[in-house]
């Protein structure tokens, strides 16, 4: 399996990984975690709870656009490093963007998200450069 490949099975996991925040802040609440009614809990969230859910809807939000990049780069067998660059730009990003909005930096998860999102750009768009 190649780079791309991995990262994007990687970035399938930051689904569950962005969710773990998320979940520990639903499990510090005064109810502890509500599994009955999850989605209305996590939307009464405060503070650090409430950047968590941000943080793991926008981990999804951005997951369909890097998948098809890396599809579409995939099966147009474009052979370059640059895709496997691209792809590892992503995950890296991806997990510093967590990070920074868990810890509410906003300006660094600005430009991180950037770079995740151009090199999701650049890979939809690697047949052209192939």
């Amino acid at each position: 399996m190649s780079i791309a490949l991995w990262c994007l099975f990687l970035a399938g996991l930051l689904h569950v990984l962005s969710k773990i925040p998320l979940a520990h802040a639903q499990l510090k609440s005064a109810k502890g975690y509500d599994n009955n009614n999850p989605r209305e809990q996590q939307i009464a969230l405060e503070g650090w709870g409430k950047r968590a859910l941000a943080a793991h809807q926008n981990q999804i939000e951005s997951f369909p656009l890097f998948a098809a990049g890396i599809i579409i780069a995939t099966t147009t067998d474009t052979g370059s490093n640059l895709v496997d660059y691209f792809a590892i730009a992503y995950i890296v990003a991806r997990l510093a963007y967590i990070y920074c909005y868990l810890k509410d930096i906003a300006t660094l998860r600005s430009i991180v998200w950037s770079v995740g999102l151009i090199s999701s750009f650049a890979l939809l768009c690697s047949p052209a450069w192939a």
